[in-house]
């Protein structure tokens, strides 16, 4: 996609900086306009079953429906360990029951599919596999297996599509991360069964929580099936044979951090206040095509993603693709990468925007709702800046 009249690139300091130069992928740069005085009615030094404390947590939830649209019999529950512990709730709880693909094409999809074939050891299990900047091959998707896949690639900068690839009539159900597509990508809940997600990557939250949510289908699975395996209580979803309603209406499986879910309450105020989910979608592609605007007309780098159609709007990962750089063994190459987002870092023009440390070298841009477009745009001098000094340093 590279342009064959590249601009000269300036070996001035560019002369203004992001305001906020918070690019990273996770925990993500707060929204516009906040403070701590936002967190005031945060209950604090109080027990989370009290009900005040209840109270907050089921506004976390109420307000999560609201801004995400998520149909009004799934169930939304605040639960521990981030989206990974999400993640393998629903994991270690449901899968078994009947043949397995998971989707593994960046670190954590490969960690989902891990946990399927090495941990759980499920026999009658199917990775569909694709390397970095690619999504494996959708139409091998089985309508009568489980599935498991991420949305959105946090460290390779690929998202599906659509939702297209899944069956209306699967037999199945579908786990899907959705981590890093919640709040910037159009979920399809009719072909969602269960949802993951961090608010401390969706919208800049405080990190060490997970939001879980479970259509009806992934409901029916839990209280028809029994794993053969022993369930760690933090995984523990049913009582009596039934869902455990209560995990799902604010009390919470074990202590959540009070502090935590009213910076993600303030995060969810902010998002309705300007316009809800479409607004936030909006937010997110006006930023990706900032980057998508300057990659154009830059010869020195490329997405790693190799399709536009699955180019992600929230983690965008870049490639060096400098014909000076690629001729460079693979040491040099990563080694050059961290050179360029050291720099950026150490002039304060963007934090955080290493790639990350499974993926190929190069950088990582947080484009999601929580940033602004105007910084963006003060960021790619910058990004030129720095690939110029720091290959300047090469040729010295």
């Amino acid at each position: 996609m590279q342009t064959t009249h590249a601009p000269t690139l300036s070996a001035t300091r560019p002369a203004m900086k992001p305001a906020r130069p918070e690019f990273s992928s996770g925990p993500c740069a707060k929204h516009p306009g906040w403070k701590p005085e936002n967190l005031a009615n945060a209950v604090l030094g109080r027990s989370h079953r009290s009900k005040l404390g209840k109270a907050r947590l089921q506004d976390a939830i109420a307000r999560t429906r609201d801004v995400l649209e998520v149909p009004a019999d799934y169930l939304i529950g605040i639960v521990p360990a981030s989206d990974t512990g999400a993640m393998e709730m629903a994991m270690w709880s449901m899968l078994g029951a009947r043949p397995v693909q998971a989707l593994a094409f960046e670190s954590f999809s490969k960690d989902w599919a891990t946990d399927v074939v090495k941990q759980l050891k499920l026999a009658d299990a199917e990775v569909l596999d694709a390397p970095y900047g690619r999504l494996p091959d959708l139409d091998k998707v089985n309508p009568d297996a489980d599935l498991v896949f991420a949305w959105n690639g946090t460290t390779s900068g690929v998202r599906v599509p659509n939702a297209d690839f899944i069956s209306a009539g699967r037999t199945g159900i579908t786990l899907c991360d959705a981590t890093s597509a919640c709040f910037a990508q159009a979920l399809d809940w009719s072909k969602l069964d269960v949802v993951t997600f961090s608010w401390q990557k969706a919208l800049g939250g405080e990190a060490a929580h997970g939001v879980l949510i479970l259509s009806p289908r992934a409901v029916a699975r839990l209280e028809s099936y029994t794993p053969a395996w022993p369930m760690p209580k933090l995984f523990r979803m049913t009582k009596g044979g039934k869902v455990n309603k209560e995990i799902f209406e604010g009390a919470t499986i074990n202590t959540p951090s009070m502090l935590c879910v009213e910076d993600y309450i303030d995060a969810l105020k902010w998002s309705a206040s300007i316009g809800g989910l479409p607004a936030l979608l909006a937010r997110s592609d006006a930023n990706l095509k900032v980057i998508a605007d300057w990659v154009k007309k830059t010869s020195w780098v490329d997405f790693l993603a190799e399709d536009e159609t699955t180019r992600s709007n929230t983690s965008v990962c870049l490639k060096v693709v400098d014909p000076k750089i690629l001729a460079l063994p693979a040491d040099a190459q990563a080694a050059f990468a961290k050179k360029l987002a050291s720099l950026l870092e150490k002039e304060g023009a963007a934090l955080d925007i290493g790639g990350y440390r499974d993926a190929p070298p190069g950088l990582r841009i947080w484009c999601g709702a929580t940033i602004d477009a105007s910084d963006l745009e003060a960021l790619t001098p910058w990004l030129d800046w720095a690939f110029t000094e720091v290959s300047g340093q090469l040729a010295a």
